[in-house]
This record gives structure tokens, C-alpha cells and sequence, in this order.
């Protein structure tokens, strides 16, 4: 008797849900992000840390939920789904220190 360490593969119905939810969860993110934008409530926009800083989370969701579902990353072996999770934690990290600077 063999045992694998892999987990079965799921179903194309299953795959197709989560792709749907994926989906829907990105465009509920990108409408808030648009929502949040100040320019719909007032004329002038001044520079806002804390909605720069939750626009910065959101696109982290968003990118992490794109290479995750979309370029099939939450298939691939571990060590590449940590190295674009740290890739995307950095670039936003730096993102972010170069708006405050």
C-alpha cells in the first residue's frame, strides 16, 4: 500500500466555485478602492496616509487573490507560493515607504 502526501484533486465543479468567488471578490474590491477615492466627495484631494495604507492592503488582497487563482500559483509547491507571497508583501511594503518618503 502507497501513500502520496498529495491532496485529491478537486472537482471542476468545485474549482469552478472558487474561481466564481475569486472573482466576485475582486470586483467588490476594486469598487471599494473607487469608493474610497476622496475625489468623490470633495473638490480638493489631499494626500490621506490611512486610505493609502487601506488601498495598499486592498491591492495586496487583490494581487495575492490573482496569482493565487488566476496564475494557478495555489497549486504550485510550496516554496513558490511563499516566494510570490513574500515578492508581494515586499513590493507593497516598499510601495508604501516610498509614498511616506
Amino acid at each position: 500500500m502507497t501513500t502520496t502526501s498529495e491532496a485529491p484533486a478537486p472537482s471542476h465543479a468545485a474549482e469552478t466555485r472558487t474561481l466564481t468567488w475569486a472573482w466576485i471578490a475582486l470586483c467588490v474590491i476594486t469598487i471599494g478602492s473607487w469608493w474610497l477615492a476622496p475625489a468623490h466627495f470633495t473638490e480638493r484631494v489631499d494626500p490621506s496616509i490611512p486610505i493609502t495604507a487601506l488601498v495598499l492592503v486592498l491591492t495586496f488582497v487583490k494581487s495575492r487573490l490573482v496569482v493565487r487563482y488566476f496564475m494557478e500559483v495555489r497549486t504550485a509547491p510550496r516554496w513558490l507560493r511563499r516566494a510570490t507571497d513574500g515578492w508581494l508583501v515586499g513590493l507593497h511594503l516598499v510601495i508604501f515607504a516610498i509614498y511616506l518618503f
